[in-house]
């Protein structure tokens, strides 16, 4: 096998990015089935094992249609992170390459993507004791003291967070505090560790809000239909860290709520949609901004990725001449 880091020129790899509820998995499994392909995980959630109903894993019968990497393969317990997917990432591809077939990632962690695809910014690596007092201070403030904090000392990384992002919001504190710097400057640096000797064609969906909003209610009501609040159960009854990526999985909290007897089960869903809902409209100022020479599925689709698309997305597919060199 080809080590990941010293990858053969111009090896192709297929994008699907694009807000959640948006319907990537459904068009990254086609492509993988009409392509010989195989669908690696850049979601930064359903790379782990305990949430596979809430994170909207695809599903065993889609499993079964094409080879599936990289979902549910951490355990809670543990943190990934940009850098450590991006090892994962490029292993997956390397491993796919070797085998004839069509490496298609697909998944919303705009950062993830960003990271694999253009490197990372230079951040220096920050002492455990930033982040304890950088979590301490959260926890004493609350999100929007903290955000607003926050805003005194670094307007421009507060102007990009939302109040309710504490992971981010304590990541832009932790940096200012160790480096004296903010975090918008380090990102603003050359970034190193692209992957190269990889070319990459991207399909980014974005469908239109008020349809995609519909669809994010809609599904969280089913994934509460379907097991959700069990598996949020067995995820409070192993005492994990809060500060775990996977207890801020969306509805984690809000259900978690629910178990321990405070709101009832419609207040959950109902709080728990709006966080979603919010968490879309993220997703979709950031791949509108970042992912510009992405190919764009846009509103003209409808809500979701369907059949529509199909021939079109195809068509550019081996237009590109990329799956010639698989």
């Amino acid at each position: 096998m080809t080590a990941p880091n010293s990858l053969p020129a111009s090896l192709p790899v297929i994008v699907v990015a694009g807000p959640t509820a948006s319907g990537k998995s459904a068009l990254a499994v086609e492509i993988a089935e009409a392509f010989r392909g195989v669908v690696i995980n850049a979601d930064s959630m359903q790379i782990y094992a305990d949430l596979r109903v809430l994170t909207a894993r695809p599903s065993e019968a889609e499993e079964r249609r094409v080879l599936h990497r990289l979902y549910g393969v951490l355990d809670g317990a543990e943190k990934c992170s940009a850098g450590r997917w991006r090892e994962l990432a490029l292993a997956e591809i390397a491993r796919a390459h070797a085998s004839g077939q069509l490496p298609v990632l697909c998944g919303g962690t705009g950062l993830y993507l960003q990271t694999l695809m253009r490197g990372i910014a230079p951040v220096p690596a920050v002492p455990a004791s930033f982040r304890a007092a950088a979590t301490a201070l959260h926890a004493q403030l609350g999100g929007p003291g903290f955000h607003a904090r926050l805003a005194e000392r670094d307007p421009v990384m507060a102007a990009r967070l939302h109040p309710g992002n504490t992971q981010r919001l304590i990541r832009a504190w932790e940096v200012l505090e160790a480096t004296g710097r903010s975090l918008a400057d380090w990102q603003a640096a050359p970034r190193t560790g692209a992957a190269t000797g990889l070319d990459f064609l991207t399909f980014t969906l974005l469908p239109a809000r008020d349809a995609l909003y519909a669809a994010c209610d809609g599904r969280f009501r089913q994934m509460v239909e379907a097991g959700a609040l069990e598996e949020v159960r067995a995820l409070v009854a192993r005492g994990l860290d809060p500060a775990l990526p996977v207890m801020k999985a969306l509805g984690v909290r809000e259900l978690a709520a629910h178990i321990a007897g405070e709101i009832t089960l419609e207040d959950a869903i109902d709080q728990a949609q709006r966080e979603t809902r919010r968490y879309a409209k993220r997703q979709m100022t950031w791949f509108r901004h970042q992912m510009a020479d992405a190919m764009r599925i846009e509103t003209g689709y409808g809500a979701k990725y369907s059949t529509s698309p199909r021939d079109e997305i195809f068509s550019k597919i081996r237009q590109s001449g990329l799956t010639a060199r698989v």
